[in-house]
């Protein structure tokens, strides 16, 4: 299973599809962070900035509201018009109290229920406006934000110290509160985002699933070339394909007409050959027949490869089993009338990747050379290789006898070409070695078995046309 799950993320880093979207995605991703981060911070900035001028505001207003009487006392009502500083522990607060002697007295808002420390000056001090500012821990636990100055308040220079302290916890709630929500709103607009790229970039790229399923039509011999309308960036690449399969289909062309050409030019030389060699009759004329009758055969059989060779890589053919089978049976009946061929072929599609020529090819050798060592009976079978319940791209054809069979040790000597086991038959020794080198060309399975009728069965495995 890890190794699995190894193989499907590779596949997945390699698609073109994951990686846009991977990387469209981390950018949004990367982006939204950073705008979140600015916009948290510019907010802040603004409510700090705006918290500040409050406070010093209350404090130019609680100056205002502060006297001093004929008698040395502090009076005033300050009227801030806030009332978070008449309601008791609320975080908001201020306070008068005398600095300079003969000033006597203390004011503070009703909110005020306890008196709140202050730093000393030489760790808090004043600067050119005559004030400071510093936070400072509340009667109710908040942080406050503390605005203080010194004023004098008459012309006996007697001064008093003000101070307008604010809630701080309260802009930090509303800070945090701020933040979150711009986080919520920021990452259902990314989601939403980041969904709509990848379905423009999947929508953007199937263009390229209609290619890859055009290239597997021509590569199953549905279809003979690219066919449809592509988008200006991807129409010159369907053009250059197109053009790769018709000169892979001229080159198949050309070398199935050299291969005639070449069959031509040998046939009547050799047939000269065979014609003067039965006319002589003597040891000397059958050695030419011999002879010629084996160059005639290797020839055939080197055509055969080449012509293969030319179109494996090219586009695929699909030729249909069963009536191949078929056929053969009905040919194979009229010859020997002598013999019983049974053929048993499923009704499923069976499609053999490659040319008919071949199969009939492979399947007539088999059944020749079945019906020549039999002594009754021929049995043929096809059917599709089943592996956990479902088809495979293969199918197994199988030609047995009840002929006098090759031992186990044998089979393998019997493949070679021009090897005979047994001279008093016909033949030149060529049938099965064709069969097996056809068989590698298309990258099947040849396998010489005992068959249950006494004889040799032959089992062959090809690719089904997808």
């Amino acid at each position: 299973m890890p190794q699995t799950g190894s193989i499907r993320l590779q596949s997945a880093f390699r698609s073109l599809a994951f990686r846009v979207i991977a990387f469209s995605t981390i950018w949004a991703i990367l982006a939204l962070v950073v705008i979140t981060t600015v916009i948290a911070a510019l907010y802040r900035q603004a409510s700090e900035r705006g918290f500040e001028s409050l406070l010093s505001a209350h404090l130019f207003n609680l100056i205002g509201s502060v006297g001093v009487s004929p008698t040395g006392q502090l009076t005033g009502s300050p009227d801030l018009g806030d009332l978070r500083f008449s309601i008791p522990g609320s975080g908001w607060y201020y306070s008068v109290e005398p600095v300079s002697p003969g000033l006597k007295g203390e004011i503070r808002s009703t909110s005020m229920l306890e008196k709140v420390a202050s730093p000393p000056l030489a760790q808090v001090p004043f600067n050119s406006a005559f004030q400071r500012s510093y936070q400072a821990s509340g009667p109710q636990g908040q942080k406050l934000q503390v605005l203080e100055s010194e004023f004098v308040l008459d012309p006996q220079n007697r001064a008093a110290r003000f101070r307008v302290m604010g809630n701080r916890s309260e802009l930090e709630a509303e800070i945090s509160g701020f933040e979150g929500r711009l986080l919520g709103y920021l990452a259902l607009f990314g989601a939403g985002m980041i969904a709509i790229n990848a379905v423009a970039i999947l929508f953007g790229l199937r263009p390229l699933g209609r290619v890859r399923a055009a290239l597997a039509q021509v590569r199953e011999g549905t279809a003979r070339r690219l066919d449809g309308s592509f988008p200006t960036v991807i129409e010159p690449l369907a053009n250059e394909t197109n053009a790769l399969i018709e000169n892979n289909r001229r080159i198949v062309e050309r070398s199935r007409t050299q291969v005639g050409n070449l069959a031509h030019s040998l046939k009547t030389p050799l047939a000269v050959l065979l014609n003067e060699g039965r006319a002589m009759g003597d040891s000397r004329g059958r050695m030419i027949v011999d002879q010629a009758s084996a160059m005639q055969h290797q020839v055939e059989h080197y055509l055969q490869r080449a012509r293969v060779a030319a179109q494996r890589d090219s586009v695929v053919f699909r030729t249909p089993v069963k009536p191949v089978l078929e056929r053969l049976v009905r040919v194979m009946a009229k010859v020997n009338p002598d013999k019983v061929i049974t053929l048993s072929a499923r009704d499923e599609p069976m499609i053999f990747a490659g040319e008919r020529e071949d199969l009939e090819e492979i399947a007539g050798n088999l059944l020749e050379n079945a019906m020549k060592w039999s002594r009754k009976s021929v049995a043929i079978s096809a059917s599709l290789i089943e592996s956990a319940g479902t088809a495979a791209h293969r199918f197994q054809m199988s030609i047995e006898d009840d002929g006098p069979g090759i031992p186990e040790a044998q089979t393998r000597e019997a493949l070679q070409r021009g090897k005979r086991l047994d001279e008093t038959k016909p033949g030149s020794g060529l049938g099965l070695a064709i069969v097996a080198d056809l068989v590698k060309e298309y990258d099947g399975v040849l396998r010489l078995e005992q068959s249950p009728l006494g004889g040799l069965r032959a089992n062959v495995q090809l690719k089904c046309a997808e």
